[in-house]
């Protein structure tokens, strides 16, 4: 007797929605509707004669056998994806945050292009970690702070990522930041993305005095730096989102930049490491990175 084939369609919902923990996650995930998630798992427990989500008011767990089934279904798309990439190549797609996106990137990747006409980008903005394949992703600007997935590349830059204090010149004059001692007083902002930053800077710069903790702070470092910029505190930053605001003196660095606890490392993804566009694009990131930390000693030296 033949035995009834699970639809691929809903093999990729159920996998998506125990991945996730959410056939609404899901549903975003696959561009389709909750309903349409919710029906191809239903036909798909109906065909397997078996149980394999558990749902809640606020997740959707696997079951013993929903989890053996996804984790294969996992493996099974990622040969997939990998077996069409390797045939038909796609754009090649570099992941960053927002801020490195915004304050970075985006001011320095026409040079990339008129160097390497022919090679195609697309962009994602992401910090943490991702699935390569599944994410379509190539290569990656992230900090050590962030754990890397066990199957991509991680190539070191070599440098460590350079912290500061940085406000508007108009906030400086009026609250006569002079000494690592006036920060106690003033007006202390921070990004939800890193909550140790003051903590870090202190220690960085060995900093003695009271605690310093956070008076505001911000989903993001290009919302953090903005509220710097519009006068409303100080805040502690990597050097590279800053730079152009400083030159135009949007911004102020009253003890310069010193080396943090974090670098920035490039994570590679094994199914385009060896590409070309890959390794042209990686050599420009690390040859920008390295001019960027050479640009910020001329501009803003370490405070003496």
């Amino acid at each position: 007797m033949a035995r009834s084939t699970p639809s691929l369609n809903a093999l990729r919902a159920f996998e998506a929605a125990a991945r996730l923990r959410s056939m609404s996650a899901a549903a975003n995930e696959l561009s389709v509707t909750h309903g349409a998630i919710s029906r191809h798992i239903r036909a798909l427990e109906e065909t397997l004669g078996v149980t394999l989500l558990t749902r809640g008011p606020l997740s959707t767990d696997p079951t013993p056998d929903g989890l053996r089934l996804a984790e294969g279904l996992a493996a099974a798309f990622t040969a997939i994806d990998t077996a069409i990439e390797q045939v038909k190549p796609g754009p090649l797609t570099l992941s960053c945050s927002a801020s490195i996106m915004m304050y970075w990137l985006i001011p320095r990747i026409a040079d990339f292009h008129r160097q390497h006409p022919g090679v195609q980008l697309q962009f994602n903005m992401n910090y943490g970690q991702f699935d390569a394949v599944r994410d379509r992703i190539g290569i990656a600007i992230r900090n050590t702070m962030v754990e890397p997935p066990a199957d991509v590349v991680v190539k070191e830059l070599g440098r460590a990522e350079r912290i500061g204090l940085v406000c508007s010149p108009e906030y400086l004059r009026d609250t006569g930041i002079k000494r690592f001692a006036d920060v106690a007083a003033a007006h202390r902002l921070a990004p939800a993305t890193r909550p140790n930053a003051w903590n870090e800077w202190a220690a960085a710069v060995e900093y003695e005095g009271a605690t310093l903790t956070t008076h505001d702070s911000y989903d993001h470092f290009y919302l953090m730096i903005q509220a710097a910029i519009c006068g409303l505190g100080i805040a502690p930053v990597p050097q590279m989102l800053v730079l152009d605001d400083l030159r135009s003196g949007k911004l102020v660095a009253p003890f310069g930049f010193v080396d943090g606890p974090h670098k920035l490392v490039l994570w590679l993804a094994p199914h385009v490491r060896d590409r070309a566009d890959t390794l042209a694009l990686r050599t420009w990131l690390a040859d920008q990175l390295a001019r960027t930390h050479d640009e910020g000693e001329v501009l803003a030296p370490p405070h003496s």
